[in-house]
């Protein structure tokens, strides 16, 4: 298949068949972030979008699973995102599942009719980057959204109809006093919205980022594996959500947990607990196990 530059996609889209509708990410300025630094965000034209899809069937045959890249293809045109989804389901009969990175901007920027339609078409999931429910924090690490717009892109995708998976990281207020207010308010903005999905990660510096200048001008200090497992603690604690899915299966986390929330709340609460009172990381994943 036709890639351009490095691609990636959710761990939930590992089996999926990755259809590259965007190149890079329309935002591209937070700060921990460097995934599509090398790439001017760019839609590819449809026809070439089209000739992937062919030569994905006669290359697989069939297919069940379709994720949708780069980091926000849900910014294209509704009529060509509408023509993709259709040309997919045609192409492979077995198809059930199509997923796609949504930016909270491009969501707002759709209306509710657009998102009904794309779900009407087939679109199933919607990747959402929350990171934090810290106001201040998401000025610092410049998502370009405030709490309010987050929340209502959230919103938006539950009453489409779409599944909403949204991403949180853990660490990013550092080794401060703040990395309790981001983990309780980040717990908030989950409840607001009230997922299918949340997924944990935790913050690693990648060179070329802003943060991780930060670190080397000694103004950002990583918090510890202990203290990560703290937050993802207090912020479990603070979940008030029903029928969601909690994951810290990324390949990032010191400490893969699974659940489902409100009834198996106490187990991951107890899980994290035990571990911590344990202080031997011999029991969390190694830092060389650990990737983005």
């Amino acid at each position: 298949m036709r890639y351009e530059g490095n691609i990636f996609r959710p761990p939930s889209e590992a089996r999926s068949y990755i259809l590259q509708c965007t190149v890079g990410c329309t935002h591209n300025r937070c700060t921990f972030c460097a995934m599509y630094k090398d790439k001017k965000y760019r839609v590819r034209p449809l026809e070439e979008i089209m000739t992937d899809i062919r030569m994905a069937g006669s290359y697989y045959g069939d297919l069940e699973k379709v994720f949708l890249a780069d980091g926000d293809a849900l910014a294209m045109d509704t009529s060509d995102l509408l023509e993709v989804l259709s040309a997919l389901y045609k192409t492979f009969p077995s198809l059930h599942h199509v997923g796609i990175y949504a930016s909270p901007d491009s969501i707002i920027k759709k209306e509710i009719s657009e998102l009904t339609a794309l779900k009407a078409a087939g679109l199933t999931i919607a990747y959402l980057g929350v990171e934090t429910g810290d106001p201040e924090l998401l000025k610092d690490i410049r998502k370009g959204v405030t709490y309010e717009e987050m929340v209502e892109a959230g919103k938006r995708v539950r009453q489409a109809g779409i599944l909403l998976s949204v991403t949180v990281l853990l660490g990013l207020a550092g080794r401060t006093p703040r990395a309790v207010d981001h983990a309780i308010k980040t717990a908030e903005i989950c409840n607001e919205m009230n997922p299918d999905y949340i997924g944990a990660l935790t913050l690693m510096l990648v060179p070329r980022t802003e943060l991780y200048r930060r670190m080397e001008r000694k103004e950002f200090e990583l918090p510890g594996p202990f203290e990560i497992l703290d937050e993802m603690r207090i912020m479990i604690q603070h979940l008030e959500v029903e029928g969601t899915e909690f994951r810290s299966n990324h390949a990032s986390n010191y400490l893969p947990i699974k659940g489902r929330l409100p009834e198996d709340k106490q187990k991951m609460l107890d899980l994290i607990n035990d571990i911590i009172s344990k202080n031997d990381r011999r029991y969390l994943r190694p830092d060389y196990l650990r990737a983005l």
